[in-house]
């Protein structure tokens, strides 16, 4: 049997708000949320929608990673995943101290190739294998930086930064991907690399997306979309300008802002249509399989779910397309698709997320809120519902 249900994140939410001698009714006028929706996800009747997390996060001051149990500890302990997290933030500690003379540094074109082997490494969802090399991978390239004082060794340490960025993110270390970011920041200016600054601030966009800091995010879109506005025109503007657009347009979407939204989402079609398929461009991933895959996300944020289980079914997948990426659209689909009451297909979708990205669908929130929700209509699921339950693990 699992646990998952013991301490999902309805019981959190009622746990925190107890804690604040706060009534369900008081909660629900402070957050506006509506009150029986609330009391459905406190009882666990219901997944809380992301949206649902942070305006409740919001109300009692409090970080979202808190109300979703993040980083699940338990479970990072088991996969020794947690003695990675120390070195990692080590290593972004000696951003300033110069070259090492103790550190004997490569190549530049060889330290190039393992940065672009570790962002395909992330995308592929080998989340372990990236943890345990970025580390080293940013003590080198910081030395090498600092030796060479050239753009490209202050990009290829920026890579380094944002890998470490996608580590702690997806592990479910805000403080830590906030601080990566910050470094990646300082290398990109010293590198001069305006796509890159833009970059940083779409980045940085997604950690207030995740902390239910709607506003804030919005604003640093803006802040990204002027900053990259300053490069020379190229195809690698092009595209990260069109990611920031999909970024701005789950932003909207969390915020309920359905114009914003699909504005965003419009623009970004546009500039996808001029590119097409440029999936290793800064990995991102960006082009009309994107493009489809966020309206599926930013439907759902907008509580159409029915329109996005719709926009999933025309959704096809490559497939050579980014296994992380895949596997999150697997996990977004089966969250539309349980509101629906599709709880077979929502089921799949999540063997599915499994299947392609294991070690990332297995710290992902929107899999275990998922399966939290499935698991009141279990009774007409297969019997591996349950085992999926004993590989999440228990929450932390």
């Amino acid at each position: 049997m699992h646990s998952l249900p013991q301490d999902h994140t309805g019981t959190r939410i009622a746990r925190l708000r107890r804690e604040r001698h706060l009534s369900q009714k008081a909660l629900s006028e402070l957050s506006q949320v509506p009150y029986s929706t609330l009391t459905k996800v406190e009882q666990g009747r219901i997944p809380a929608s992301p949206h649902v997390i942070g305006s409740v996060a919001r109300a009692m001051r409090v970080d979202v990673a808190t109300i979703q149990g993040q980083p699940y500890l338990n479970e990072l302990r088991a996969d020794q995943l947690d003695l990675l997290i120390t070195p990692i933030r080590r290593s972004l500690d000696v951003y300033d101290l110069g070259v090492d003379p103790d550190i004997r540094v490569r190549r530049s074109e060889e330290l190039h190739r393992d940065a672009e082997n570790l962002c395909a490494s992330v995308r592929a969802g080998e989340i372990k294998s990236a943890a345990s090399r970025v580390a080293g991978l940013i003590e080198e390239g910081t030395t090498a930086a600092h030796a060479s004082q050239t753009h490209e060794g202050w990009l290829t340490l920026a890579s380094f930064y944002r890998s470490a960025y996608d580590v702690a993110a997806k592990l479910g270390y805000p403080d830590l991907a906030q601080l990566s970011l910050a470094r990646l920041d300082w290398a990109a200016k010293r590198g001069s690399d305006a796509v890159l600054g833009g970059m940083y601030h779409y980045l940085r966009s997604l950690t207030y997306l995740r902390d239910g800091q709607y506003r804030t995010g919005g604003r640093l879109v803006e802040l990204g979309l002027a900053t990259i506005a300053q490069a020379e025109s190229s195809r690698e503007r092009q595209v990260v300008t069109g990611q920031i657009h999909l970024g701005a347009a789950v932003i909207a979407g969390r915020a309920h802002d359905e114009d914003n939204a699909r504005n965003h989402l419009s623009e970004a079609e546009r500039i996808a249509g001029e590119t097409g398929e440029a999936a290793q461009v800064h990995w991102l991933a960006f082009g009309p399989t994107n493009v489809g895959v966020h309206r599926v996300s930013v439907l759902a944020e907008l509580d159409q779910y029915g329109k996005a289980v719709e926009a999933a079914d025309q959704t096809r997948i490559p497939a050579d397309w980014p296994k992380s990426r895949t596997s999150h659209h697997y996990a977004e689909v089966a969250r539309a698709q349980l509101w629906t009451g599709r709880t077979e297909d929502a089921f799949k979708n999540l063997l599915m997320a499994r299947k392609v990205a294991p070690q990332q669908a297995k710290y992902h929130p929107t899999v275990r809120e998922t399966y939290a929700g499935l698991e009141a209509a279990h009774r007409r699921l297969p019997d591996s519902f349950l085992s999926y339950g004993a590989w999440l693990g228990p929450a932390a």
